[in-house]
């Protein structure tokens, strides 16, 4: 529960930074999600962790209908603000948990989740309320980003995206991804490997860090091993972090 509050609490502050967050509003990733999905123009669509509701956004034209939910209140006003900015009047917005959700069985044929589970502390949770509220061979689409299969490269990442934004709860492997779909009942159709390059000052300040805790982030990355320096491609000026390389997930699965 602590978690929970935890992502409320940043995402209340920081609502309207993800709107604007280049990342979220303009990442290739969103193009190749669409590109993965079937749809027919008759599709009921849920859009779990909708955020700055780029990805409803995206959706909506292409849809009957699309549901975009979220934890937090102020990301749900700041998402219906974008997206009904920009002409949808086919979107609903709801309050809801995404590890349990306020909504029916066998209710949507596609079901997205976009740079959001890496909150999520019960993510198994979360994938059977996917499978539940789908429909049977609906489309699960999931964006998110992961952490390397080497331990030590992922107790790193992981480390300092909880240092950065500590609702941040775990950035899983690739590999653990697809079990865990797997296990659940799903069929993995499609994976794409996506490269993303994060700006550290626009990183940071997207999360409101302070000077000190931005001088902390940056010596921890900047005294981090070879590996990781190699593994993230880190590039430093006059001591200072100026960027680096994550990755992310992007995956089409079946409920079966």
């Amino acid at each position: 529960m602590e978690n929970k509050q935890d992502v409320k609490k940043q995402f209340g502050r920081s609502a309207y930074s993800y709107v604007s967050s280049e990342i979220h509003s303009k990442g290739g990733d969103l193009k190749i999600l669409v590109d993965m999905a079937y749809t027919t123009g008759e599709e009921e669509v849920l859009d779990v962790a909708t955020g700055g509701g780029h990805t409803a956004n995206t959706f909506a034209p292409l849809v009957r209908q699309v549901t975009a939910m979220d934890l937090t209140p102020e990301m749900l006003i700041a998402a219906e603000k974008f997206i009904k900015g920009n002409g949808h009047e086919n979107v609903q917005f709801i309050e809801g948990d995404a590890e349990k959700m306020p909504l029916s069985d066998d209710s949507f044929d596609i079901v997205t989740c976009r740079i959001a589970p890496h909150h999520f502390p019960h993510i198994e949770d979360f994938i059977s309320e996917v499978y539940r509220v789908l429909k049977p061979g609906g489309q699960f689409l999931l964006d998110d980003n992961v952490a390397p299969e080497d331990d030590e490269l992922d107790r790193f990442y992981n480390q300092i995206e909880k240092m950065r934004d500590y609702s941040h709860y775990r950035a899983w492997k690739k590999t653990e991804w697809i079990n865990m779909l797997e296990l659940n009942g799903f069929e993995t159709q499609v994976y794409y490997r996506f490269e993303k390059q994060f700006q550290f000052e626009n990183w940071c300040d997207r999360m409101k860090l302070s000077d000190k805790e931005k001088s902390t982030l940056n010596e921890l990355i900047l005294t981090s091993s070879d590996k990781a320096k190699q593994q993230f491609r880190i590039q430093i000026k006059n001591e200072k972090i100026e960027s680096f390389y994550g990755e992310a997930i992007l995956l089409k699965a079946i409920k079966r």
